[in-house]
């Protein structure tokens, strides 16, 4: 594992997510909980660009299944896994941007959890997404 993230870099007030594999790679992820809500957040670098210049479809649906998995497996007080995405892109960021997201939780039953959430950048919307995650039970 690599050196961690500067986090003197990012916004004060946020942290840096501690988040091993696959997202360490795309990352870093920053959070920071205000009034009882976590937020998350990116800063848009060069290699989460696209061909034409501005941040990859990818990078954000990736960074959106991060943020709103640690907000249900949180409200679920177990793991969960995605079984259900639905995006709408209806913007985009540009390379050095800041792409925020505060998710909200719809409802929670034993088995599911539905998520919704707003990318944004500069206050300016950039994806809307929502998603139904399964609960995993522990097998005995």
């Amino acid at each position: 594992m690599g050196q961690g993230p500067d986090d003197t870099a990012f916004p004060a007030g946020w942290t840096a997510f501690e988040d091993p594999g696959f997202i360490e790679l795309t990352g870093p992820v920053y959070h920071r909980t205000a009034e009882g809500t976590k937020r998350f957040a990116f800063r848009a670098e060069e290699k989460h660009g696209n061909l034409v210049g501005i941040v990859h479809g990818g990078m954000l649906v990736t960074f959106a299944d991060r943020a709103l998995s640690i907000a249900v497996m949180d409200a679920a007080d177990a793991k969960c896994v995605t079984v259900e995405m639905n995006v709408q892109f209806v913007g985009a960021a540009k390379i050095g941007d800041v792409i925020e997201t505060t998710p909200e939780i719809v409802r929670t039953t034993s088995s599911l959890v539905f998520v919704r959430g707003t990318l944004t950048s500069g206050g300016k919307p950039l994806v809307s997404i929502s998603g139904i995650w399964k609960v995993l039970q522990e097998r005995s």
